[in-house]
């Protein structure tokens, strides 16, 4: 039985290999939420990544109709990128998952300037589900053309066209790609969390975990890093399981979850 590194009411947190503890879950994951390393672009501690044992264990510990999102980006080596996101989503449907959606999460702020080719500023956002989704609380926006009808127009797969008057909400879901804010002090306001270095902002964890799951239900990151996603579970009432290898950014979790009192 897996023994805790840290627990307290509705999280816990285990450090260990996340493709030896997923399996020996006694409660499988509504919502698997997390960012493995891109390619060699960190050391972490020297600790090793073999994507295709961690997406095994995930594909058997996520419950029926959960979601995983899995946020990965590419590493440029010999002037090319590896393309490892696209296996990486690819080895997902070969084990059955369906790949949902495929969402992008832009920067706002970057500062590599890259010679012959223009400033990447954006990550994948990969969103799969373990057979459909059932759960989706969208992040809306006042629409234009608010309670209105419009009229529009259909192609159809014969060519054709279909004339249409559609009624138009008060608010509409967002697009599929998001725009946060990066940088010290803009990705969180936590200072704890910029002893890791590679975090990704709250309110992209936020917005997953809104998005996917409902009070109550269970979010797991397996690579959970600086521990973005158990503090936001944490604010959204939700339970959280986090689990990562490197025991010095257990440590820095632990600090976090300490003073998440703060937060409320």
């Amino acid at each position: 039985m897996i023994k805790p590194y840290y627990q307290e009411a509705n999280i816990t947190l285990y450090c260990g290999d996340c493709s030896e503890i997923l399996p020996e879950l006694e409660e499988k994951p509504d919502l698997i939420l997390t960012s493995p390393p891109y390619d060699d672009l960190r050391l972490y501690g020297g600790h090793s990544f073999d994507y295709t044992k961690v997406i095994d264990a995930i594909s058997l510990a996520l419950k029926d109709n959960g979601v995983c999102v899995w946020i990965v980006n590419d590493q440029v080596i010999n002037g090319s990128e590896t393309g490892t996101s696209f296996r990486q989503a690819l080895y997902f449907m070969g084990k059955g998952l369906k790949l949902h959606d495929t969402m992008i999460y832009v920067k706002n702020g970057f500062s590599h300037i890259p010679k012959k080719r223009y400033n990447n500023v954006f990550e994948y956002m990969f969103v799969f589900v373990k057979g459909k989704v059932t759960k989706f609380n969208s992040i809306n926006i006042q629409s234009r053309w608010a309670d209105t009808f419009k009229y529009t127009t259909f192609r159809q797969r014969d060519g054709s066209v279909v004339a249409k008057n559609v009624h138009i909400n008060k608010e509409i879901p967002v697009s599929n790609i998001w725009y946060f804010d990066v940088g010290y002090m803009k990705t969180t306001k936590d200072k704890l969390a910029y002893k890791h270095p590679a975090i990704f902002p709250d309110d992209l964890a936020y917005s997953h975990i809104y998005s996917w799951t409902n009070e109550g239900d269970l979010v797991c990151d397996p690579m959970c890093g600086s521990g973005t996603v158990l503090i936001q579970a944490k604010v959204l009432k939700r339970k959280a399981i986090g689990i990562e290898i490197n025991e010095d950014y257990c440590k820095i979790i632990v600090e976090r979850l300490k003073n998440t009192s703060l937060l409320f």
